[in-house]
């Protein structure tokens, strides 16, 4: 078939899988689902998730934060009005369950057969205003959790459906905003938190994102590949090809199911400039053959045949460090690491498909200088080799000073993280889930499932004594600022039928009071606090508090320090407990990311020992290879110990992603290495001729990732933030090693054995 008949057939082939990639890309959503990131498959997950189909999730709830006026406390008449205003408003909303406010927080007295709730606050009676808020202050559960210590400040928490979704939530918050604007509270005197502000922010912020990185990425590459080959054709052909793959990719996670989130939202920007390197490899080796006279059809044979090889080696490579985030249990990563790894490899079928395709079809190009015999490059290059082998002992020195440096500093790494880590320190949001730290009892929940022994109640006196123990430990030495558990309910309902004094809320003294007592609970049971703590049959019970923020660090010393006084305190002939949660699962995942990354690593150093050891057969040259790729990930490991950059879920797939894309130049040199070393035999110039021929092309495709990477730091997530900074500095360093280490020791290790070309033998008598 003629050639361009041929790449007809091709680009019509490609244009069909396009359309149908374009077709899943328009039905893929953005999503940021806080479940999402819970280990999967761990049996804590499934213990909770059959834990909150009894007393519901812990994480749905806003928390909505409302200032007094400058100069007033929340008691003041007018205000508490409103306030009350707005709770009945919520309470009306859909996908609302449960509201709490100090306008509706009551005050239970059993009379009779009847319950009669007395509002702690009561605005239409001025004149009550001094003893409501006396009697406010001696209640147990209201200071800091409905009402600031300083009294400036009241929240109105309130339930939502399970697992609500961003568009119904989008309205709910929409409609509690607009509300607040009718009520007359400004937007700088209230403030909301919980997982669905932060859902509805974090999609929002993932989309405008996306569009922004995709658009800086466009202008600088487009710009890079305009200075390095000055032909219209050199801009957009790899542009066509790259996209040409993130659309691929796209359409195969939609067709999979998968949304776009934290994560995943990283893929396009990443395959952007990650996908450039085959393009340039290929269109760098066939203007250089082009400069040298020979023709377009002799060109692109050359630049496919010395291309392909590495190319299919680098593409190996690069996707086996995205495959290896598949190891995680976070199924965001393992997301991200399994479609991007495939996209990398649609990348390299279209650079040897689509790309040859279009050169065929295009006229040869004209190119500016014509040359014979070399390329401004090839003096740069040269004039550069030969300086790096003129100073070798001390490109040896600094390598190793910055090394053992660099070590030393990366042993202060800690793996530490929150949850709103992924925000920066004076973002709005995370400024409003620090108001709730600093005025009320904070956002991180803490659930304990209680399970009386076999034979035994809930409401068993001798369970909940052991149960009050633990509430006084949570609250003394934890830090639990707020709890209820089955004790609360008891504790009130004695309460109650003590006409309401503050000085019955405790626990009864005998069985007989605690029957009494347990008799009366009926008349709660329909209450919503009372379906949350205690199931009807009194089988299980739950604890749950808030408490601020501490990090996992803190949060893993506090967990083990009260599972050892639940060894040590609690009688489990009596009682038996289990810590579990949301925020103990957050926090379970960095007891697996050192494993994950450690695991990435090593699968990355394998694979490329393997194809290292397939090429030259020389454990020698491992090493070689090796070494300057290592160099600059611990010298960036390094630099996150010196700048106190802690380890958590999106830093940790740094160096794994880094390790995959910084090998990939080093791969493209061995081989096209491999290739001169079959017709050069003489080693100093085999390596020199190969620098020459590769040099051009690692620093075109090093300087667009690294400059597309750059384009990370202008996100509002830190995590974004710092997988932009730390891998283009990994790639920065990359080619640093690669131009100056990697010909050093290929020279001073590598042991070349030329092949004996056999003479032939002369005939006798010849």
């Amino acid at each position: 078939m003629p050639l361009r008949k041929l790449s007809y057939s091709v680009l019509l082939a490609l244009a069909l899988v396009s359309g149908l990639a374009l077709f899943f890309v328009a039905q893929l959503r953005f999503n940021y689902n806080f479940n999402d990131f819970y280990p999967a498959g761990d049996p804590d997950l499934d213990y909770y998730q059959q834990y909150s189909t009894r007393f519901g999730n812990d994480n749905d709830y806003v928390l909505l934060g409302i200032e007094a006026p400058a100069g007033q406390t929340v008691f003041e008449p007018s205000f508490l009005i409103r306030v009350d205003s707005l709770t009945r408003f919520i309470q009306r909303r859909r996908h609302v369950t449960q509201v709490s406010s100090p306008t509706t927080a009551s005050n239970p007295v059993v009379e009779g057969l009847g319950v009669f709730n007395i509002p702690y606050l009561r605005p239409q009676e001025p004149s009550r205003r001094a003893q409501d808020s006396a009697l406010v202050y001696r209640t147990p559960g209201l200071v800091g959790n409905l009402i600031s210590k300083d009294a400036r400040a009241v929240t109105i928490l309130f339930q939502t459906s399970p697992n609500l979704s961003k568009p119904p939530g989008d309205s709910l918050l929409a409609a509690v905003r607009t509300e607040l604007a009718r009520q007359n509270f400004p937007e700088s005197e209230y403030h909301m938190a919980g997982k669905m502000v932060a859902q509805s922010v974090f999609v929002d912020r993932l989309q405008m994102e996306l569009m922004v990185f995709m658009s800086l990425s466009v202008v600088l590459v487009t710009g890079l590949l305009w200075l390095t080959f000055r032909t219209w054709w050199g801009v957009v052909l790899p542009l066509v090809v790259v996209l040409g793959a993130i659309l691929w990719g796209l359409g195969l996670m939609s067709a999979c199911g998968v949304s776009i989130d934290l994560m995943t939202a990283l893929l396009p920007v990443m395959l952007f400039v990650v996908g450039m390197s085959d393009t340039i490899h290929i269109i760098t080796r066939y203007v250089t053959e082009l400069g040298y006279g020979a023709s377009k059809k002799d060109s692109l044979w050359i630049a496919l045949k010395e291309s392909g090889f590495g190319s299919g080696l680098s593409a190996l490579t690069t996707s086996i460090g995205f495959f290896t985030l598949m190891t995680s249990t976070i199924r965001p990563i393992y997301n991200f690491g399994l479609f991007t790894g495939i996209s990398v490899l649609l990348t390299f079928a279209l650079s040897f498909t689509l790309l040859p395709a279009m050169l065929l079809l295009l006229r040869k190009p004209q190119l500016r200088v014509p040359r014979e015999t070399g390329h401004s490059w090839d003096g740069v290059l040269g004039g550069l080799f030969r300086k790096v082998l003129a100073r070798r002992q001390w490109v040896v020195a600094i390598s190793a000073l910055l090394l053992i440096g660099s070590v030393a500093s990366a042993s202060r790494i800690r793996i530490n993280s929150a949850l709103l880590d992924d925000l920066s320190k004076n973002d709005p949001v995370k400024l409003d889930f620090q108001f709730f730290e600093r005025q009320f009892a904070g956002v991180r929940p803490v659930e304990l499932d209680l399970k009386p022994a076999a034979g035994r109640s809930i409401y068993d006196l001798e369970v909940l004594r052991e149960i009050e123990e633990i509430e006084t430990y949570l609250t003394k030495e934890f830090g639990l600022n707020f709890v209820a558990s089955p004790v609360t309910l008891v504790k009130s309902v004695r309460k109650a039928l003590n006409g309401g004094l503050l000085s019955e809320y405790r626990l009864p003294d005998s069985e007989a009071e605690l029957r009494r007592i347990t008799s009366k609970i009926r008349l709660f049971r329909k209450k919503p606090e009372f379906k949350a703590l205690v199931l009807p049959d009194g089988t299980e019970g739950r604890l749950t508090g808030r408490m601020p923020d501490v990090g996992s660090i803190r949060a893993d010393k506090l967990n083990d320090e009260f599972r050892t006084f639940l060894r040590e305190k609690i009688d489990p002939s009596i009682l038996q407990t289990r810590l579990t949660g949301s925020a103990n699962l957050i926090d379970k995942n960095n007891e697996n990311l050192t494993l994950n990354m450690i695991t990435g690593m090593t699968i990355d150093i394998v694979m490329v020992t393997l194809i290292v050891l397939a090429l030259f057969r020389s454990l020698r040259m491992t090493l070689v290879v090796l070494i300057p790729n290592l160099v600059p990930i611990l010298i960036v490991a390094g630099v996150m110990g010196l700048a106190g950059v802690s380890m958590k879920v999106s830093t940790s797939i740094i160096f794994t992603i880094a390790f995959g894309i910084a090998v990939d130049d080093t791969i493209h040199f061995i081989s096209k290495l491999k290739l001169t070393l079959l017709k050069e035999p003489n080693l100093f110039k085999a390596v020199r001729h190969t620098y020459l021929l590769a040099g051009k092309a690692v620093i075109v495709t090093s300087l667009i990732l690294v400059g597309g990477f750059s384009t990370l730091i202008f996100s509002s997530f830190d995590g974004t933030f710092y997988v932009g900074l730390l891998i283009g500095l990994t790639l920065l360093f990359g080619v640093v090693a690669e131009l100056t280490l990697l010909p050093i020791l290929i020279l001073a290790f590598y042991r070349h054995k030329p092949k004996e070309i056999r003479k032939p033998v002369p005939a006798l008598g010849g």
